[in-house]
């Protein structure tokens, strides 16, 4: 008698057990918090996603200082997530607007990150990802 797998996955019997955490919602966790960040000045997040988070605002950062405002702004909108910042101005154009004129001087190490503890359900270390202060 066959073994009776699901249908359209590899192997004779399918896959009995499949990540639900993919890699692109890996991917959009990581726009949002960015955006986050972008808009309030810190948010908390776990240390191992704290890492990527860094990297992306870095990034960002440094598009605002290309001399090239419109590719850089399309570069940028591409990662960042259409949402309104409180004074009614879109998140990219709150980074180009306030964030990258604050860093212009400065060569990286744009953000900090705090440890705060760790969080009480499984333990995982937390920290506080913010905007570094001229």
């Amino acid at each position: 008698m066959p073994a009776q797998g699901r249908k359209n996955v590899h192997g004779k019997t399918g896959v009995r057990f499949k990540a639900a955490y993919t890699k692109s919602k890996y991917e959009n966790m990581l726009r949002n918090v960015v955006t986050d960040l972008i808009i309030h000045g810190h948010v908390k997040v776990t240390e191992a996603v704290s890492k990527d988070v860094v990297k992306e605002a870095a990034r960002l950062v440094t598009l605002t200082k290309k001399a090239d405002v419109m590719n850089a702004k399309r570069a940028a909108s591409a990662f960042v997530r259409n949402v309104k910042a409180e004074n009614g101005q879109s998140a990219v154009d709150y980074l180009f607007a306030e964030i990258g004129p604050k860093f212009v001087k400065r060569e990286g190490g744009y953000t900090r990150t705090l440890k705060l503890g760790n969080r009480r359900g499984d333990d995982a270390p937390i920290v506080l990802v913010a905007w570094v202060e001229e």
